[in-house]
């Protein structure tokens, strides 16, 4: 059913205690050996005053730090809650299994050594993890740092960021895929004097990871808003269940990402897969779940307190009022490159300041030379609280913030009425002005590169879309025409002939010339007949197409005809020369037949070829492709974009995750700019655009078949007729996925 957003199956809360509150802890590889990364763990403890019992586990010593070891953790006495394993990696195994054998809950592994190096590594994670699940012991790790329970006081990492940092309980949870940026967001808290809940180090997430770990910070009280440093995304149904469980508490989740390249189009089938990169999935799967992302590193640490306690915006509106036009203009130029509406002041507010002396231009950048004398700063900012023209406000200081930091109580503190939202950015380094905000409950911005960043991300934050649901009908004749071409039974479009049969299902057709290919494996690609059947079982209409095995079969022909070898192994027709357009009698169709099928032996012998489609030529006022993906990252997508044989080229596409309702296919087909000619741009004819979005919303339907049973689906072009009359699929692809047997195509 596509990413589960429910918002059952709370984190269990037997695992929480014993992973961030833990009555006692093994320290399988302790050390007293000061210079080893191994003893830090026990100092950290016993520095923090943890109240538990500490368990060291060392074959060679009797005590470590004054506390008595043992050679094993199955000869430790008393109950367990939490291991942290600091051992070699080949020593792993057996330490887990120990962990299993005390009935320890869950076990930390700091050891490197797994799936970071490779094959071999990667098996010896998956004995590491059987072993764990065989013995119902849950992992965090291998290869992380660990976690800090701040609230609590229980430090079990080895990270050297919290030795050298005095931390501050706070309201701030961290989930770090990099170990080594939660010490860089440990200084930089520091150095603002924020404090944090709980942080941890994921490391290789072989069974705990971000998803889970997040659901368990948005439930803990001390924790309002999570921050989520991603490399990628490795259990996005998780992490879906989290955003939208936080959004529910009235929590923010925050998530900085990398990965922003376009190596994940490489393995595509598709054009989609090809249009669609990886950061463009990042970023739709955190909007739609009620995720704000940032860009910048100060962003994260600064964009909390903007969004503490406050629900996503109603629009992206944005006044800007300073005292300095330098730095205030930074931050103007920065968020109209990003998108959002920098907005005047309305002409009813300027008459208003205007009979009480205060003049304001309709400039967007409201500036107040040297503050504008005595009391207009806070006239103005009080009158631009009360508007409703704005979303939000950014009062920008000049050099005085840092000389006199009262000036921030005096321009903005003063003032604050606490309803809309008001961030401030000091141009100088102004430390003690930040901090002033901070206690305030105003956020405070060090750079115009974060403060707009951080405004950019909750100016355009929503809260989590609603999951739609697909006609049971629909998804009944899909899932029997994905079975059948997955090996079973030949499907029959609807209104047209039946497609080429397979004997006994075992078979595929014999090609001319050629040898009986293995019958389809799951993961195969339908052939364009077979995909488009599915597309019209769907409700998307289809082509018209005939398949003819040769020449002699071509018949009667009635109007323009296209032809184009109808084969599951050549993917893209035209780049390759098998497709044939307006050919027009009985005679241009044969030739043009024996043409592809020759085209086809000489240039791909190795192709299966299931014969020729025959379609009527198709006409309209525009084309679009219209895809779909199950994402191993973010689960299914939908994509509209730009069509024909452009459409990677172009790259203007909309995506959204799947499946989407009636209203989300109007706001794509709304959303991209070029489809703005089927409204009648300039005079001309007006399209179809009500039977594009609901083409969007049937394609979307995919994502409701059950786990990964379509990898890829692709219509290209769609072709979108004149007003009422419809849209056609001229051209269609499906990628079977592993699920794409009789068991995981039920609906």
């Amino acid at each position: 059913m596509g990413i589960d957003t429910s918002l059952d199956g709370a984190p269990d809360g037997a695992l929480d205690e014993a992973l961030f509150n833990p009555r006692s802890v093994a320290l399988i590889g302790a050390t007293a050996d000061q210079a080893k990364n191994n003893s830090r763990v026990q100092r950290l403890l016993a520095r923090a005053g943890y109240a538990g019992r500490i368990v060291p586990v060392n074959p060679g010593r009797a005590e470590v730090m004054g506390v008595p070891a043992f050679p094993d953790i199955r000869a430790a006495p008393g109950p367990i809650d939490h291991a942290f394993v600091m051992v070699p990696a080949a020593a792993v195994p057996d330490a887990i299994a120990g962990c299993a054998e005390k009935d320890v809950r869950v076990a930390t592994i700091y050891s490197a050594g797994f799936a970071e190096l490779g094959e071999a590594g990667r098996a010896l994670q998956e004995r590491v993890v059987a072993v764990a699940r065989a013995g119902r012991v849950r992992l965090l790790g291998p290869n992380c740092l660990g976690l800090v329970n701040v609230t609590d006081g229980v430090p079990l990492t080895i990270n050297a960021a919290v030795e050298a940092e005095a931390l501050a309980p706070g309201w701030l949870g961290v989930v770090s895929q990099s170990g080594s940026m939660m010490g860089a967001l440990l200084s930089r808290a520091a150095a603002r004097g924020l404090g944090f809940s709980r942080l941890v180090s994921v490391g290789n997430e072989c069974d705990l990871g971000v998803g889970e770990i997040a659901g368990m910070l948005v439930e803990d009280p001390a924790t309002r808003v999570v921050l989520l440093f991603l490399e990628t995304l490795r259990d996005a149904p998780a992490l879906a269940r989290a955003a939208r469980r936080a959004h529910a508490l009235g929590k923010a989740v925050v998530a900085y990402k990398l990965g922003r390249s376009d190596v994940g189009r490489r393995i595509a089938a598709s054009h989609t897969g090809a249009m669609v990169g990886a950061d463009e999935l990042a970023a739709t799967f955190f909007r739609e779940n009620g995720i704000l992302r940032v860009e910048t590193l100060d962003g994260l640490m600064e964009l909390p307190r903007l969004a503490l306690g406050r629900r996503p915006p109603a629009g992206n509106r944005v006044s800007v009022l300073t005292g300095t036009g330098g730095g205030a203009a930074m931050v103007v130029d920065r968020l109209g490159l990003l998108g959002d509406q920098v907005v005047p002041p309305p002409p009813a507010m300027r008459a208003e300041l205007a009979a009480r002396g205060i003049e304001l231009s309709d400039s967007p950048l409201i500036d107040l030379p040297m503050g504008g004398g005595r009391g207009q700063y806070t006239t103005v900012l009080t009158a631009l609280q009360r508007s409703d023209h704005c979303d939000a406000v950014v009062a920008v200081l000049g050099s005085t913030a840092r000389l006199r930091p009262a000036q921030v109580q005096e321009n903005i503190l003063s003032v604050y009425e606490g309803g809309k939202p008001v961030v401030m950015f000091a141009a100088p380094q102004a430390d003690a002005a930040l901090r002033l905000c901070d206690e305030a409950g105003i956020a405070g911005f060090r750079t115009p590169e974060a403060c707009a960043d951080a405004l950019h991300a909750w100016l355009n934050w929503r809260a989590p879309r609603e999951v739609a649901t697909a006609p049971p009908e629909r998804l009944r004749a899909a899932a029997a025409l994905l079975r059948q071409a997955g090996g079973h039974d030949t499907p029959r479009r609807e209104g047209g002939d039946s497609l080429p049969r397979r004997e006994g299902g075992d078979t595929l057709p014999r090609r001319e010339g050629g040898d009986t290919l293995p019958r389809r494996e799951s993961g195969d690609t339908l052939d364009e007949a077979e995909a488009c059947a599915v597309f019209e079982a769907l409700g998307i209409e289809g082509p018209g197409s005939r398949i003819v095995g040769g020449p002699d079969e071509v018949g009667a022909v009635e109007g323009p005809v296209a032809a184009k070898l109808l084969s599951p192994d050549i993917l893209h027709k035209t780049e390759n020369g098998l497709v044939r357009l307006n050919l027009a009698g009985a005679e241009a169709v044969r030739a043009a037949v024996r043409d592809l099928l020759a085209t086809a032996r000489d240039r791909f012998p190795a192709a299966r070829v299931r014969g020729v489609l025959v379609a009527p030529m198709q006409r309209g006022l525009l084309e679009v492709i219209l895809g779909y993906r199950h994402d191993p990252e973010v689960g299914p997508v939908v994509v509209l974009g730009l069509g024909g044989v452009l459409a990677e080229l172009r790259r203007s596409f909309v995506v959204r995750l799947a499946p989407v309702d009636a209203a989300t296919a109007r706001e794509m087909v709304a959303a991209l700019p070029e489809l703005r000619v089927l409204d009648g741009y300039r005079n001309l004819p007006r399209g179809d655009v009500a039977a594009l979005a609901r083409a969007v919303e049937a394609m979307s339907w995919l994502a409701c078949l059950g786990g990964a049973t379509v990898r890829d689906a692709e219509i290209n072009p769609l072709i979108v007729r004149g007003e009422g009359e419809g849209v056609v699929a001229v051209d269609g692809l499906i990628a079977l996925g592993e699920a794409a047997r009789e068991e995981g195509a039920t609906p």
